[in-house]
């Protein structure tokens, strides 16, 4: 009886490996597309510093800018499959980096029109940059699955840091955002 639980326990364990050897599965391709924002340093301030910047706007901005950045990354991730670049791309990225930051620091909060605009333009450049970087053999689709994944789940980490955080610890995050400000100097200017 013990070598029969041991060998179905061992063929129930092993057939998610057995069948991620076939083609047509795209989790290296989402697990591609989670670790790009992740663990790129300019992503990873820009999308952190979207959901800190929502948090502290009032009203549809809470709710927008993480909505017009994620919708936008991901029209620019198309246009990036498509081969399409964008002009001064990486320049918009640690750009992002340095406005976001000088915008989370004193918490400005500009009119909505505004903010989304702004939103968007940062989210382009980061869109056609995954799109662009998309790993050989990995799945487009399971790739964007997992940039914006990600993505979303770094904003709500952000905001989520804002809206919780004892009302003490509200200079942390403008200290927070002066450091994305600096990084993105720094990223510019290297």
């Amino acid at each position: 009886m013990n070598v029969q639980k041991i060998l179905v326990t061992s063929t129930l364990l092993l057939s998610p490996a057995l069948a991620l050897a076939h083609p047509g599965h795209d989790h290296a391709g989402v697990m591609s597309g989670i670790a790009h924002p992740i663990f790129g340093l300019d992503h990873l301030l820009a999308m952190l510093a979207v959901g800190l910047w929502a948090a502290q706007q009032t009203g549809k901005a809470r709710w927008a800018l993480p909505l017009t950045f994620v919708a936008t990354m991901l029209f620019g991730g198309l246009a990036g499959f498509a081969g399409i670049e964008m002009p001064l791309m990486e320049t918009g990225i640690a750009g992002s980096v340095l406005a976001l930051g000088l915008l989370v620091a004193p918490a400005v909060r500009p009119p909505l029109v505004v903010a989304a605009a702004l939103t968007a333009l940062f989210a382009a450049s980061h869109g056609v940059a995954h799109g662009l970087e998309l790993p050989e053999l990995s799945s487009p689709w399971g790739y964007a699955a997992g940039f914006v994944t990600a993505t979303a789940a770094l904003h709500a980490a952000g905001y989520a840091l804002v809206r919780y955080l004892p009302q003490a610890a509200a200079p942390l995050v403008r200290i927070a955002g002066a450091a994305s400000a600096v990084t993105g100097a720094w990223l510019l200017a290297s």
